[in-house]
């Protein structure tokens, strides 16, 4: 599968990544444009996905943006990575508990690197340490065109968690790389790229084509 790998060194707002994402999606509907990935940071942003409530919202003065995507209310912070998909299942295998996996043992080996041990969990969907979320994953699927993707705590400020309840969870059950206590956190964008695209999980290995 050749896939376009896109790397943004300077946090994309919210809005602005999310129509160019749904931009992308569109484009290959109409078998105009590949499959993508897109690695980037947003600033500060809380979003709430399609099972969310609002009892969640602990700090009623925070903005919430809806989206279209799976899951509930979480946060989206500097050094927090995102990897946002535009996927056509239509030419691969139509399964989307498969792509999760996908996604999940692709998160799952980018942690290894960092000597971080972690799993998946069916009931409760994104990836853990021991007892504590480090990934959030929320997808959607149009015309078997998935897209959306995960999220991952690398060394954002997990405190501002406190003003949500994240993903229906306790605040304290949040961590990231850093608050794991791994202080050499190098190469991120580049062992993101290597995870995801070499990851064989029910599709073939993805030919990169880097562009920023």
């Amino acid at each position: 599968m050749n896939v376009e790998i896109k790397i943004s060194k300077r946090p994309i707002p919210y809005i602005k990544a999310l129509k160019y994402l749904e931009k992308r999606v569109n484009d290959i509907k109409s078998k105009k444009g590949k499959d993508f990935i897109w690695i980037l940071e947003h600033p500060t942003t809380y979003t709430a996905g399609v099972r969310a409530s609002n009892e969640e919202i602990l700090d009623k003065k925070i903005k919430i943006i809806p989206t279209n995507r799976g899951g509930k209310i979480t946060l989206h912070n500097p050094g927090q990575k995102i990897v946002y998909f535009a996927i056509n299942l239509n030419d691969k295998k139509k399964d989307i508990r498969n792509f999760i996996k996908f996604i999940e043992k692709s998160i799952i080996d980018f942690l290894k690197i960092y000597k971080i041990k972690s799993k998946s969990d069916r009931k409760n969907i994104g990836i853990w340490v021991k007892n504590k979320k480090i990934a959030a994953i929320g997808v959607k699927v149009s015309r078997w065109v998935a897209y959306h993707g995960c999220s991952i705590n690398i060394k954002n400020n997990i405190k501002e968690y406190q003003k949500i309840i994240p993903c229906g969870l306790s605040n304290n059950k949040i961590t990231s790389i850093k608050n794991e206590g791994i202080l050499k956190i190098n190469k991120v964008e580049e062992n993101l790229k290597k995870t995801f695209v070499s990851n064989p999980v029910s599709y073939t290995h993805l030919r990169a084509h880097e562009t920023d």
